[in-house]
């Protein structure tokens, strides 16, 4: 999930635009270069000006996911899944009011997906593309569902999903084939997918400004029709609940890649935050099934809204003064945060929550799951990326 995928983020401003290069990706976590190359038709030949990374992309991220993290301990709320043997309303009487709101971390994981996507594309073959996007997801996913696994099949009880169902988990396409998820994050992970495949259609055709924005259009066109279009293919791929937080994303990109003064670009990022609010109502309902009630949609698109705004201001410069190198530390860590914590969280707090304080655990918790996922991401996707991306080349 999201995005769950890190990528090197930089904004350029209108007359330069940072483009990847198009060689291999760096494997993550490594130094970013901070050279940028002119686009097409915005002051070719022109030496362009240093673009910098974003690093407060990374620490929402790192928000994002924490968000995610709060709503499974302390928010959600499925009596026959509780871990704390409890409602978590009544372990958490002030805290619960606020995370069961963070599921809408993972709507930020798309925005913010959308974004890094379109910059990583720019400039690069679609192999590049496909074995970049490879790379970035495989490694850390195939160690959390092995970590989950093992915990899943060791604790009392055991799985008691089908055996066959943790090798398919493997593949990441559990979701189409109908085996069950091995951890219920899972589920976005497939989101993505879909949006990766779609965009690739112009990844091979090659990036330019005119395709992207038509790919946009046709994207929101495609999502507002599918539901009642009866046909499981089309809303399958058009992605609809979700595809407004993609589509806002890539625009926000070309917002802060091509400049302010393209009103075609505005008023379709006002189409994705409208047919977003829509989308809303529906997961609003679906979430309040989980949380034991009480949830407001006015309250939830005053988050969806506020991620809009805070992307733009990064997109544009106005958070610059945020802009910490420390932050790419941050962002390293949230795929394997978010692969790992759901499931085996839940087993260590269904063990431990009556001989420690709820708070005390939780702190403790998070503070293992970061751990945990800066591990991952230093013994298992930096050597798994460069081997791979040397395979694979």
């Amino acid at each position: 999930m999201s995005d769950v995928v890190r990528e090197d983020v930089t904004r350029s401003n209108p007359a330069t635009v940072a483009v990847a290069a198009p060689t291999a990706p760096p494997p993550p976590g490594a130094p970013h270069e901070t050279g940028s190359r002119t686009a097409a038709g915005a002051g070719q030949g022109r030496r362009p000006r240093s673009a910098k990374r974003l690093h407060v992309l990374d620490g929402l991220r790192l928000v994002a996911a924490l968000m995610v993290v709060g709503y499974h301990y302390m928010g959600y709320d499925d009596w026959f899944r509780s871990p704390w043997g409890a409602s978590t309303a009544s372990v958490f009487p002030t805290a619960h009011a606020a995370a069961v709101y963070g599921w809408l971390g993972v709507e930020l994981f798309f925005l913010i997906s959308g974004f890094v996507i379109c910059l990583s594309c720019w400039g690069r073959t679609p192999r590049q593309f496909a074995v970049s996007r490879f790379i970035r997801l495989y490694p850390a996913y195939w160690f959390g569902v092995a970590a989950t696994s093992a915990v899943l099949l060791l604790r009392p009880g055991g799985w008691d999903g089908k055996p066959n169902d943790i090798l398919t988990n493997f593949t990441m396409l559990q979701e189409p084939i109908g085996a069950r998820d091995v951890d219920g994050v899972y589920w976005s992970l497939w989101v993505e997918l879909r949006f990766y495949l779609l965009f690739a259609i112009i990844a091979v055709a090659g990036l330019t400004y005119r395709r992207v924005v038509l790919f946009c259009a046709a994207w929101l066109l495609a999502a507002a029709l599918a539901p009642s279009a009866g046909l499981d293919l089309v809303n399958l791929l058009a992605v609809p609940e979700y595809a407004p937080f993609f589509v806002g994303g890539i625009l926000i990109h070309l917002i802060g890649r091509f400049g302010t003064g393209r009103p075609e670009l505005w008023l379709m990022l006002g189409m994705s935050w409208l047919m977003a609010q829509d989308s809303l109502a529906q997961l609003v309902s679906d979430a309040d099934q989980s949380v034991g009630g009480g949830l407001s949609w006015g309250i939830a698109l005053a988050i969806v809204t506020l991620f809009y705004v805070l992307m733009l201001a990064a997109a544009l410069g106005r958070l610059d003064f945020f802009n910490w190198r420390v932050l790419g530390v941050a962002g390293t860590l949230t795929y394997p945060l978010y692969l790992l914590h759901e499931d085996i969280g839940w087993e260590v707090i269904r063990h431990t929550h009556g001989q420690v304080n709820a708070f005390v655990l939780i702190a403790v918790l998070v503070a293992v799951m970061l751990t945990a996922a800066w591990l991952v991401h230093r013994f298992v996707e930096r050597p798994a990326a460069s081997r791979l991306k040397a395979w694979l080349a």
